[in-house]
């Protein structure tokens, strides 16, 4: 169900080479969650890093509501990349089986393999 690769470069790097992946794979970034700050800023003592990137394709997101508009609620894509003792982990979880959990149209596999090649080209890229 999860896709992870772990990187040997800095968080930082792999943050901003995560992006420049998502635009040379036809994908934009929506917006970025720095969970790391958020829970530091609330108090919470994490000393990982998180940053969330919330990534869309409106082609393919549009394909996906047009079969079942009940789907907005998995969209857009999520890629994290986070450490955990020490290292750098680029992951999010396969658009296939989750997409199939939700929804029995047919019509979406074909649509949740290729996001699912992308994101896993973007996070290679960024790796």
């Amino acid at each position: 169900m999860y896709f992870i690769v772990e990187s040997e470069k800095p968080f930082s790097q792999v943050v901003a080479d995560l992006e420049s992946a998502v635009k040379r794979n036809g994908f934009g970034v929506l917006y970025v969650h720095d969970l790391g700050a958020t829970l530091r800023a609330k108090g919470v003592d994490l000393v990982e890093e998180c940053k969330v990137f919330e990534v869309c394709n409106p082609v393919q997101a549009s394909c996906v509501m047009k079969v079942d508009m009940r789907l907005n609620m998995a969209l857009p894509c999520r890629i994290s990349v986070y450490t955990e003792e020490k290292k750098t982990f680029i992951g999010f979880i396969r658009p296939r089986p989750m997409l199939a959990a939700l929804s029995r149209e047919p019509g979406l596999i074909k649509v949740a393999e290729e996001v699912e090649a992308a994101m896993e080209r973007m996070a290679e890229e960024a790796r």
